[in-house]
């Protein structure tokens, strides 16, 4: 297994030929630290937990898709926006690769709920789902409808703080992730994405029920999270998916 690559702000291979573009927008950012063997059954094949400083975290990301696009065409208005909350893990592969599992992907647009589960292998799943501003605070909700557990439930709200400046290392090792691991056919395919760096803000947490982590085959955190973060968002480009030999997919 190779060395894992260093955890970099800024995208380490630009995607000159994207397979989709897209916009995330007012996300929210909440972390809990676990250890890394509560998670590694739960990563595909050919992957491992990815640790800083011994520790690897469970991730309750909530934000807006904005604009879903094939190639460079211009994103769909309708379809290709709604509100997303994902529960994430943190792997790193035997090329080093380090990246995202997705555990759930609640989204309230059953088109591309269906595609994703389809075209991707990825977990999407229909829910009931809002995002509101009002000033600096931001509310995020869901309800699940499909395919299950149904009432799977979450609501967070986040007051957003002063710009980060210089984000700590644990900050970027959670947020600069250029790659997505999803099981493809036993094994893990990877999926990099290129944007700019994040603008990061300090955020409290005022809100967090919710039951997405335990729907998603992982404990009930019983800490406060170690990390909370709120972003506006950047523009997005997602590369072609590679089997984990590094060959592209015909």
């Amino acid at each position: 297994m190779q060395k894992p690559t260093p955890v970099t702000p800024d995208a380490p291979t630009l995607i000159r030929t994207p397979l989709l573009t897209q916009q995330w927008l007012d996300l929210a950012f909440v972390h809990w630290a676990v250890e890394p063997a509560v998670v590694a059954g739960l990563l595909p094949r050919g992957t491992v937990p990815d640790t800083h400083d011994g520790v690897t975290y469970v991730g309750l990301v909530a934000f807006r898709m904005h604009r879903v696009g094939w190639l460079r065409l211009p994103g769909v208005p309708y379809l290709g926006t709604f509100p997303e909350t994902n529960v994430r893990l943190y792997s790193v592969d035997a090329h080093g690769r380090r990246g995202v599992v997705f555990r759930s992907m609640d989204a309230s647009r059953l088109i591309p709920v269906v595609m994703g589960r389809l075209g991707f292998r990825l977990p999407y799943l229909w829910s009931r789902m809002t995002v509101r501003s009002a000033g600096d605070i931001v509310t995020y909700s869901s309800s699940r409808r499909w395919p299950g557990p149904r009432g799977a439930y979450s609501r967070i709200a986040v007051r957003a703080g002063e710009r980060i400046e210089e984000p700590t290392e644990l900050e970027h090792f959670l947020t600069a992730r250029w790659g997505m691991h999803n099981a493809f056919f036993g094994s893990a395919s990877y999926l990099p994405n290129d944007h700019p760096r994040w603008p990061l803000h300090r955020a409290d947490l005022l809100t967090c029920e919710e039951n997405l982590i335990t729907a998603a085959g992982l404990p009930a955190p019983t800490d406060a999270p170690v990390s909370v973060l709120y972003s506006p968002g950047v523009p997005v480009l997602l590369g072609r998916p590679s089997r984990p030999a590094g060959i592209p997919t015909p």
